[in-house]
C-alpha cells in the first residue's frame, strides 16, 4: 500500500480485466515501452507489525550474474521497504504532516496486512533483503532507506531525500496493496508529471517510466503474475501525482505493488516464501535491463 499517503481520490471502479486482456498484458507492458521458511510469528494477540514473515528463510542466489560477473558494477540502487513494523505503535509520529512538495500528508502510514495479520511492513523488509541480495550479487552498491532499525519511519519526504542523496541510478519501494477482495494482480507506479513548490518531475518522469516498464515485464515474467485487473487497465502500470516519495525524487524512482494483501488468491502468494523471491528476482531482473540499456 502506499506508504505516504492516504488513498487517491475516488476514481471511478474500472472492469476486472478480462482474459483477453490478461492474455496480451505482456503485450501491453512493451507497448507501453515505446511511447516477494522461518517458524510462523507469535501467537495471535502479537502487536501488529511485529509477525515474521511466513516462510521466511535466507535468501537464494538463484537467478544471479555467473561467478564473477558484475553487470552492476558501479551503480547505485536503493532500495524503500513501505512501511516500518514499529509504525503502529507511533501513530502520533507518523500522522504528522510534511511536505510532499505540492501539499502537505502523514509523515508515514501503517500500511495494511492480510486478515490473519501478516502485515505489508513485514512482507516489503523480507523481499528487499532478498531484493538485495540479488542486486549486491550483479555488482550494485545497494542502500535501504531502513531495515526495521528505527522506532517508526521514515518519513516520505525523508525517503525521498535518501534516495536523492546516494545519487541512485535507481530506487524501488516495495508494497502490497489493501484493495478489495476479487481486485489481484501487481502494477508499478510511475511518477506523473508533477511541478510545483518543491516539486518537480520534469527531470525523471522518462526514465522513471523506462525502469517501471522493464521491471513490470519481468515481475510478470519471473512471478507468474498478471498484471493488476483494478488499476492501470491492464497495462501494470499507474500514474501517480499524489505521492510524495515520487514527487520528491531527484533519481528514477517507481512504487512496485506486489498484489493485494485483502484478496486471498494474492495472499495465498504473498505469503510463500519461494514466490517472494520470484518477485525478487524479478525486481532485480527489471532493475538490471533497465540499467544495461
Amino acid at each position: 500500500m502506499h506508504h505516504d499517503d492516504s488513498p487517491p481520490a475516488p476514481r471511478p471502479r474500472r472492469r476486472p480485466a478480462s482474459a483477453l486482456a490478461l492474455a496480451v498484458s505482456a503485450a501491453a507492458v512493451l507497448a507501453c515501452a515505446s511511447a516477494c521458511g522461518a517458524p510462523s510469528g507469535p501467537a495471535d494477540g502479537a502487536p501488529p507489525g511485529t509477525r515474521p514473515a511466513p516462510g521466511t528463510s535466507a535468501p537464494s542466489a538463484a537467478g544471479s550474474a555467473p561467478a564473477g560477473a558484475a553487470p552492476l558494477a558501479g551503480r547505485t540502487v536503493v532500495i524503500d521497504p513501505g512501511h516500518n513494523p514499529g509504525n503502529f505503535a507511533h501513530t502520533r509520529e507518523i500522522n504528522r504532516p510534511v511536505d510532499i512538495g505540492t501539499n502537505r500528508k502523514e509523515c508515514d502510514t501503517t500500511g495494511t496486512s492480510t486478515n490473519s495479520g501478516y502485515t505489508e511492513a513485514a512482507f516489503t523488509l523480507d523481499v528487499s533483503h532478498r531484493l538485495r541480495t540479488l542486486l549486491r550479487e550483479l555488482g550494485a552498491t545497494v542502500v535501504l532507506t531502513h531495515d526495521g532499525d528505527r522506532p517508526y519511519g521514515p518519513c516520505i519526504d525523508e525517503r525521498a531525500r535518501l534516495g536523492n542523496a546516494a545519487r541512485a541510478d535507481a530506487v524501488v519501494s516495495v508494497h502490497a496493496d489493501g484493495s478489495a477482495a476479487g481486485n489481484r494482480g501487481f502494477h508499478v507506479i510511475l511518477p506523473a508529471a508533477v511541478k510545483g513548490g518543491t516539486a518537480d518531475t520534469a527531470p525523471i518522469v522518462g526514465p522513471s517510466r523506462s525502469l517501471g516498464v522493464n521491471v513490470a515485464r519481468e515481475f510478470a515474467r519471473a512471478t507468474g503474475s498478471a498484471p493488476a485487473n483494478y488499476v492501470g487497465g491492464g497495462t501494470g502500470l499507474d500514474v501517480r501525482e499524489d505521492l510524495g516519495g515520487l514527487n520528491l525524487s531527484t533519481v528514477p524512482k517507481v512504487f512496485v505493488e506486489c498484489g493485494n494483501m485483502r484478496d486471498p488468491k494474492d495472499v495465498a502468494l504473498l505469503t510463500d516464501a519461494a514466490w517472494r523471491q520470484k518477485a525478487a528476482q524479478g525486481i532485480a531482473a527489471g532493475v538490471r535491463t533497465y540499467l544495461r540499456g
